[in-house]
């Protein structure tokens, strides 16, 4: 049975136009921030010793980083298997990462499996912690079963910017104003062992997510410290 002109219509927006609309807007306003980065060698002692890494971020703040990492290549991501996912899976892919479909309640141990795979052959591994509709900060404990299937170190990945937008969404999503100075900071790396469960694996995550939380708060601080932010720009 052939699609109606009406979803014929909603397949060529949300496939074609939407996502190439908007990556281009993302790429031109990404090109005027004045970015930093802080703390690289965080990053480059992990991706030095094991030849990849778990990049970790809020969802609320990962805006900065679509084009910063789309020259990190190869990158896989570990996007669920709703409607939404799709979507997401296609843009991923138009950004040259690896779009990997499975969560921890549908597909899951074969997108980790996958994930594993392919971080074995050379790729890095991004993830949005509390993502996709959180709740806010909160990290879910799919970061760290990647950790543990991987092995690979989790790097808390912040963004922090002077004076964002911020929407009204569940997590009060921030984009950097045009010409806006931004930082990107690595945190320390965090090794999860395989067979870590129960209250000791609560204990870890609860500690990812304060390390996590307090990274930002610092990153943040950085725009009312007149001395750090002339040590940066």
């Amino acid at each position: 049975m052939n699609p109606s002109p009406n979803r014929k219509m909603r397949i060529l927006l949300y496939r074609f136009i939407f996502p190439y609309v908007g990556l281009f807007v993302v790429k031109v306003l990404s090109s005027t921030y004045r970015l930093r980065v802080l703390d690289g060698e965080n990053e480059s002692a992990v991706l030095s010793k094991d030849g990849s890494i778990i990049y970790a971020s809020w969802h609320q703040r990962f805006f900065p980083g679509i084009t910063f990492f789309a020259r990190r290549k190869p990158i896989a991501i570990l996007i669920s298997q709703s409607r939404d996912g799709e979507f997401i899976s296609h843009i991923v892919d138009i950004l040259g990462w690896r779009p990997v479909r499975g969560s921890s309640s549908r597909g899951g141990s074969e997108g980790l499996q996958r994930i594993k795979d392919l971080s074995l052959n050379g790729h890095r591994i991004g993830h949005i912690v509390d993502g996709p509709k959180g709740p806010f900060g909160v990290v879910k404990p799919g970061l760290l079963r990647i950790a543990q299937v991987s092995g690979k170190a989790i790097v808390p990945t912040i963004t922090s910017s002077e004076n964002p937008w911020a929407f009204r969404s569940w997590d009060r999503f921030m984009v950097p104003r045009p010409f806006s100075r931004v930082i990107i900071r690595f945190g320390r790396p965090v090794y999860v062992p395989p067979d870590l469960e129960g209250d000791d694996f609560e204990r870890h995550r609860l500690m990812i997510e304060q390390n996590m939380k307090e990274l930002y708060e610092d990153t943040d601080r950085i725009w009312s410290d007149e001395a750090r932010r002339r040590e940066l720009f």
